[in-house]
């Protein structure tokens, strides 16, 4: 409460000055594209290209890009120069996400209306390849209503974030401060859904937020206690604004992601600052409690990174994430697999408000479990990797990020309609903006009436969704596009450049050496089968040890990836 009272006014009018910069800034954009538009005419006599792709090298991941325009019903694939593979229909805008589905199906959500909560969401849709609505659920009512985004598991089951709705009466009777209750408290669940026949499903799992909080105001009150003493909750009266919309929506979670080697989900909250990883291997009887499952903790919080001020082990200049969206593991295979990817959006940092994208290292062990101490916050204190711009990016809402096969980091600039490749020196290889805004896709040399997209995903041509489709281009997403001469560059098989490295002692004592005969600046790292870190070294030595003397026996996972040209090789090593 004494940080509460401290920031209650600056933080009342944060909100108001922001709201006021974001109306000045979009207003400067557009004057901008005017004048250059303007200028562009009047010296060429043709308009400037301003939507669609500007951008597609050899060095971008060639696939198949979906995304979902936040105010339009259409949902689109497109191939790397910016040409319709695949469309879907629908009655609703998004709310927000989208996939492609293995079968060559699309799962979205859908926004339809609400009298409780805000609208973006409540609806969830599957069309097949051709179109058609083969399925439809509504998590929407006066206590629940699903919102932002989905999960869709190896089971075939949905996992679902739905806001649950507490009275004013309900809230301040577990411990929320009567001051901080406007209209309702909006708090989180997740429940997981088995689609059933075309318009029905069965909840098979759930998650409650309520069932996991913590209040330090009143002893008289249930789930008292000292805040910093429970990092494994959710502090029920931390807010990180006062203004009346996020009282009630005091959580705001806005995307969720699901390990399947772990069987842990990790939720994402833009106002705490910080995203939660939970156990999903337990029953909704023991999610609801403090033990059980993998972790023998129910369905309390395992891990928790980004603003440790939420749990009293922190202060403002401990925060790293700053209204981030996307937060999700690197999955197995890609490059810093088992480290968590973030879109930063950055809002109100103390450097300025700009975007970034970064990693995480979580402090994991081989059965699943995150350390943590008595006193201190959850490590890591740092990000593994940082990429921003010069001159930066920045959104300040909505946006995602995905690790490509190749390496390559694919980002969503959300507010700006903007997707962008980078390689892992931080180059730009593919750049497209999204054409569509109100009303559908404007003509090419216009600028779209509010082109958001909540996140996209790129799909590579041997997903199993396009086995036996036909993927035949069908033109820019634009109206009047501009002639293109885009090719879409196949993969060649690249001389690998680590082929002469060697490994001297496998299996291992103390000390396993490599060889490097060709001495070329390496990356290396040493994780565990869960995924951790346990040794990262860079270096272009000849020979170039690494102490494994304290490790457990077992196996491990040896990661060398090549600097200069972005190869890499994995081998596994048997410490003895």
């Amino acid at each position: 409460m004494i940080v509460l009272k401290k920031y209650k006014k600056s933080a009342y009018q944060l909100e108001n000055c922001w709201q006021k910069y974001r109306k000045t800034v979009m207003l400067k954009k557009r004057l901008a594209a005017i004048i250059i538009l303007i200028s562009a005419t009047a010296i060429n006599g043709i308009s400037q290209k301003t939507v669609g792709l500007f951008t597609n090298t050899a060095d971008a991941y060639n696939g198949y890009t979906l995304f979902a325009p936040l105010n339009y019903n259409t949902t689109y694939l497109i191939d790397n120069c910016g040409e319709i593979i695949n469309t879907w229909q629908s009655q609703h805008r998004p709310g927000l996400s989208a996939y492609l589905l293995e079968d060559g199906s699309l799962l979205r959500t859908a926004s339809i209306p609400n009298g409780t909560f805000s609208n973006g969401g409540g609806l969830i849709e599957r069309y097949d390849w051709d179109g058609n609505l083969t399925w439809t659920f509504e998590v929407s009512d006066s206590v629940q209503y699903q919102h932002h985004d989905i999960a869709y598991l190896p089971n075939g089951n949905i996992l679902v974030l739905a806001w649950e709705y507490k009275s004013t009466t309900e809230a301040v009777a577990i411990g929320r401060d009567p001051a901080l209750v406007v209209d309702g408290l909006w708090g989180e669940k997740v429940m997981e859904l088995q689609p059933v026949g075309s318009d029905s499903a069965v909840v098979v799992w759930e998650w409650r937020l309520y069932d996991h909080v913590v209040q330090d105001i009143d002893s008289t009150k249930p789930n008292y206690g000292m805040v910093a003493q429970h990092p494994e909750l959710i502090n029920l009266n931390y807010v990180y604004n006062t203004s009346p919309n996020s009282l009630k929506d005091w959580i705001h979670a806005n995307s969720i992601d699901y390990h399947p080697q772990l069987d842990q989900i990790i939720i994402n909250s833009r106002n705490f600052d910080e995203f939660w990883v939970i156990d999903h291997s337990t029953t909704t009887t023991q999610a609801a409690t403090h033990s059980g499952g993998n972790s023998g903790k129910g369905g309390d919080i395992l891990y928790r990174w980004g603003n440790p001020q939420t749990y009293d082990r922190g202060t403002a200049a401990d925060k790293k994430l700053f209204s981030q969206h996307d937060a999700q593991w690197i999955g197995q295979g890609l490059y810093e697999s088992g480290k968590i990817l973030v879109f930063n959006n950055g809002l109100a940092r103390m450097d300025g408000s700009y975007s970034s994208v970064e990693t995480i290292a979580p402090p994991i062990d081989a059965n699943g479990n995150y350390s943590i101490d008595s006193i201190n916050a959850y490590a890591p204190t740092t990000q593994d990797w940082i990429y921003t711009s010069t001159p930066h990016f920045f959104s300040y809402f909505i946006s995602g990020v995905q690790r490509l096969p190749n390496t390559n980091t694919l980002i969503c600039e959300g507010d700006d309609g903007r997707f962008f490749e980078i390689d892992t020196m931080g180059n730009l290889v593919w750049e497209y903006i999204n054409p569509v805004g109100f009303g559908g896709p404007v003509s090419q040399g216009n600028m779209p009436n509010n082109n958001a997209v909540f996140k996209i995903s790129r799909y590579s041509p041997d997903y199993p969704a396009f086995i036996g489709k036909t993927l035949t281009p069908m033109g820019p997403v634009e109206i009047n596009p501009f002639q293109s001469n885009c090719q879409l560059y196949v993969p060649t098989r690249k001389v690998n450049t680590l082929e002469k490295i060697t490994l001297l002692g496998n299996p291992v004592d103390d000390i396993l050496k490599i060889q490097n005969v060709n001495q070329l600046e390496l990356s290396i790292s040493l994780v565990d089968l869960t995924g951790k870190t346990l040794r990262n070294i860079q270096s272009d030595n000849f020979y170039i040890p690494i102490p494994v003397e304290e490790l457990p026996r077992g196996i491990y996972i040896l990661k060398i990836h090549s600097i200069k040209d972005n190869q890499q090789l994995t081998k596994k090593i048997l410490k003895i």
